[in-house]
């Protein structure tokens, strides 16, 4: 398979000689085009440095992102932003809407700075809308909706571009539960009937039993991977929560 996404042996560490904080330890991982990855862990465990480094938005002490097999680590600022704003969608759990602008042009923003034709950007939005039921809402403004549905604005921004890669960062963390589960409902067909790749970080089990496989990491680096395979989701969430406990007593047998 044809790898979106492959993390080279990342390291980051924080402060000075005799005063270093590793937060990431030579984590090495890929992402095949298609999949929907989930990374999870207990709190301090490097999940948001990760995301923070593979999505461009900071840089690791050593190591190497490859992202369609281009090396973000080796490009400049400006070609950075030319390239997050064409391959790389983002969802945030604190939505990151502009407030100034309809729902219809926070959705349409990413084609706008990508000099898109009006008249494509009317199509593709258009069509994103529907398939995130929020077709109803494009000429209200982010106050007039409801978190759900700023939620799934979000959704439709990141995917709009049909980026090479979807990030979620906690995007169900502000959710209520039938919130979480239509936007998850969302992106799993994305998943699966777009062959949209996703990795999504996240703490709940819930949103972690919709993706294909999970990566733990703790400490810093990758502890454990889990695979979905043909099971239920609900199967898959007991297995989470399993590990999660073991993750757990690993911890505290460690203090």
């Amino acid at each position: 398979m044809q790898a979106v996404l492959k993390v080279d042996q990342v390291s980051k560490l924080y402060g000075n000689k005799g005063n270093q904080f590793t937060a990431l330890e030579e984590v090495s991982f890929q992402v095949n085009r298609g999949e929907f990855v989930g990374i999870m862990g207990p709190s301090g465990a490097g999940k948001s440095t990760l995301l923070n480094i593979i999505s461009t938005i900071d840089m690791p002490t050593s190591g190497n992102i490859f992202i369609d097999g281009t090396n973000v680590i080796a490009m400049k600022e400006d070609q950075l932003a030319l390239f997050r704003r064409s391959k790389l969608g983002f969802i945030f759990q604190d939505y990151n809407l502009i407030d100034s602008l309809t729902i219809r042009e926070n959705i349409a923003l990413p084609l706008s700075l990508n000099r898109v034709k009006t008249k494509e950007i009317d199509k593709r939005v258009e069509e994103i809308a529907k398939r995130l039921g929020i077709t109803e809402i494009l000429e209200k403004y982010p106050h007039q909706v409801s978190g759900g549905q700023k939620q799934r604005c979000a959704a439709s921004r990141a995917i709009v571009t049909n980026p090479s890669l979807i990030f979620g960062d906690e995007p169900t963390g502000a959710l209520d539960s039938k919130s979480s589960q239509h936007l998850l409902e969302s992106l799993q067909d994305l998943n699966q009937q777009e062959h949209a790749t996703i990795l999504l970080v996240t703490h709940d089990v819930f949103a972690g039993s919709y993706c294909d496989r999970i990566l733990f990491i703790t400490d810093g680096m990758i502890y454990k991977e889990l695979i979905k395979g043909n099971r239920s989701r609900k199967e898959f969430a007991q297995e989470i929560l399993e590990l999660l406990g073991r993750v757990g007593d690993d911890i505290n047998d460690a203090i």
